[in-house]
């Protein structure tokens, strides 16, 4: 079911700029009904936690519709659904809590395709644990993981492998459901990073079959925050450092301090408007459908983009893997692609260059750390965006 794009639009102040957008990637746009749900929750009446005054019921309950809102997005249990203030600080937590059972002997795996959020994180533990980190590389013509070397990579003494669902530079998405049934066959756990991922494809975790899925509700129009997900029986059998006085229950044992009611407001906010975007049914249902109206969109635009990118000289595009997101990675024969980028942002055209935190993979494409210029569409991407991006694009190339 198609989605009215120009009412879509309508929501999103912020495109009343001029500015045709292309950093989704690194963070979408939000619409007006977000913007309301965090000032209406935050001016009040708001206090701590609890079920007695309005300004306590308001804020248990900006927690309680929070969870299920992500319950409904990831096809989880509430219970499921930890809050986070961004998919690197989750991940360092758990990799501090999952590392303390880790020693001489022990290997985790990483991939070269991941944001280093997904890396890190895990090499640092395992180097304070004196466990051994296994990297699996990705093909830099195909820009493919490289999926015989990460099988090879997984034995007995494997704990943890961490893998991104969508490379945030390539859109590359590798399987899997395929990767965590050859990760549990070894007896080991899989980390995904979904971030990227889940901007763009309706994420069941259930099919996944990830033991930990992490998002950021700011890459799919909501605020600056990010969830993380697991069975709670998985993370019941993880005891964290906490204070003292704090809960002992799931999910909450893994948040620490006062919760920001009013982001978590905004983030169910940015839930019920992609769900809005779908058919009838339930939530969750709402959602799959609406993900598959973006998906048809995005991917109209994508392959008229590339259409006419392949008819540009000198124009070089790394993201060719078979199953991908609608981000493009693009590089330059006679120019950098921060020259580029900077044309186009004085002509209101917003792609940025960089290696986007993906260090490893820009530099096993040979492009050091300066890595490409990125393209990402979003639902509110509109045909005239494209043509403006193909326009200027053509411009620079012909000066």
């Amino acid at each position: 079911m198609p989605f009215d794009l120009e009412q879509l639009r309508s929501h999103f102040p912020s495109l009343d700029s001029g500015i045709a957008h292309f950093d989704g990637p690194g963070g979408t746009q939000t619409p007006d009904v977000v913007g309301l749900a965090i000032a209406s929750t935050l001016t009040g009446p708001l206090s701590n936690r609890g079920r007695n005054a309005a300004s306590e019921v308001k804020a248990d309950e900006a927690v309680l519709q929070f969870r299920r809102a992500f319950a409904d997005f990831l096809n989880m249990d509430r219970r499921s659904v930890v809050y986070g203030r961004s998919a690197t600080q989750l991940t360092y937590d758990f990799s501090r809590h999952l590392s303390r059972q880790w020693g001489p002997g022990d290997e985790i795996i990483v991939t070269r395709l991941d944001h280093d959020s997904n890396i890190r994180p895990w090499v640092q533990a395992a180097e304070r644990q004196g466990a051994t980190v296994r990297w699996v590389g990705f093909d830099a013509g195909t820009a493919e993981l490289n999926m015989d070397e990460l099988e090879r990579s997984l034995t007995s003494r494997t704990r943890l492998a961490a893998v991104t669902a969508a490379s945030n530079v390539l859109g590359t998405m590798p399987d899997i459901a395929a990767i965590a049934a050859k990760v549990h066959d070894a007896g080991a756990l899989l980390y995904v990073d979904g971030v990227h991922y889940a901007a763009h494809h309706a994420v069941d975790l259930q099919a996944l079959g990830a033991d930990f899925f992490v998002c950021s509700p700011y890459k799919f129009l909501g605020p600056h925050c990010a969830v993380l997900a697991a069975a709670p029986s998985l993370l019941e059998s993880i005891q964290p450092d906490k204070l003292l006085p704090s809960t002992n229950i799931v999910p909450e044992r893994f948040e620490f301090g006062t919760l920001p009611y009013e982001i978590m407001a905004g983030a169910t906010a940015a839930v019920d408007f992609i769900a809005s975007l779908g058919s009838e049914g339930s939530r969750r249902e709402r959602l799959v459908t609406a993900f598959e109206s973006i998906e048809s969109h995005e991917q109209t635009l994508q392959d008229e983009l590339e259409r006419a990118l392949e008819a540009m000289p000198g124009v070089v595009l790394h993201s060719l893997a078979k199953a991908r997101t609608s981000t493009m990675l693009l590089t330059f024969e006679d120019h950098t692609a921060g020259e580029v980028g900077s044309f186009l942002a004085g002509r209101n055209i917003l792609a940025p260059a960089g290696h986007f935190y993906a260090i490893e993979a820009s530099r096993a494409l040979g492009l050091g750390d300066d890595g490409g210029l990125r393209i990402g569409l979003a639902p509110y991407t509109s045909r005239q965006d494209i043509r403006r991006l193909i326009d200027g694009l053509a411009e620079f190339l012909r000066q």
